[in-house]
């Protein structure tokens, strides 16, 4: 009965979100995807409750490079690349923001993450010209298989599968799997899991 009554719910979430659809994609021809994707996420954002969650689902799965329908988009998060991946499983709490991410299996954000588009989305080398004018370089930014990332932080790079990121780190440097990390940038404190006992000489 559950699962007949989400079916229901994503079909009827789908025929709904067919106008703004249009609309995105008449947008996207005249001014860009990625900035058609930063005014519709906008306007899904502030859908509230279990039908918000429905019907933002629903829209990215045809706009992002792959949004899983397992997948929950928490109230107030937004979206800035089309090329987002979001994979089985994955929570994203309410007012995140997401660039060129990939959201690996079972991936947990608090309220609040940020996830940009690498560390080097703006260039500021040369003193004689406005930040703006400068350029800068975008990645996709890959959060591993069950990693969970605290409240308010800051992911600039790639965090290891199973990672643990505490609330408002800033995560610059690549993390490794199965550690816990926080702090301003973010440093490994220990390792998840304690480390396997060492198996006895044989003599």
């Amino acid at each position: 009965m559950k699962h007949l009554a989400k079916a229901i719910l994503h079909v009827a979430a789908t025929a709904c979100i067919s106008p703004a659809l249009l609309l995105y994609w008449l947008s996207a021809a005249i001014i860009g995807k990625d900035r058609a994707l930063e005014g519709s996420s906008q306007s899904f954002a502030l859908l509230p409750g279990l039908p918000g969650v429905f019907l933002r689902r629903a829209f990215l799965a045809r706009v992002l490079a792959r949004c899983h329908p397992s997948a929950e988009i928490g109230f107030g998060t937004l979206f800035s690349q089309t090329g987002a991946i979001l994979d089985e499983n994955v929570y994203v709490g309410p007012r995140c923001h997401l660039g060129w991410v990939h959201l690996e299996r079972d991936v947990l954000l608090a309220a609040g993450v940020h996830i940009a588009s690498g560390g080097q989305t703006h260039a500021f080398h040369d003193p004689t010209r406005p930040i703006r004018e400068q350029g800068g370089e975008r990645r996709m930014v890959t959060v591993g298989a069950g990693a969970w990332i605290g409240s308010a932080a800051i992911i600039l790079a790639d965090v290891g599968k199973g990672t643990v990121v505490g609330a408002g780190s800033v995560v610059t440097k690549p993390l490794p799997d199965n550690v816990v990390a926080m702090g301003v940038p973010a440093r490994v404190i220990r390792p998840r899991f304690p480390e396997p006992a060492p198996e006895p000489s044989k003599q």
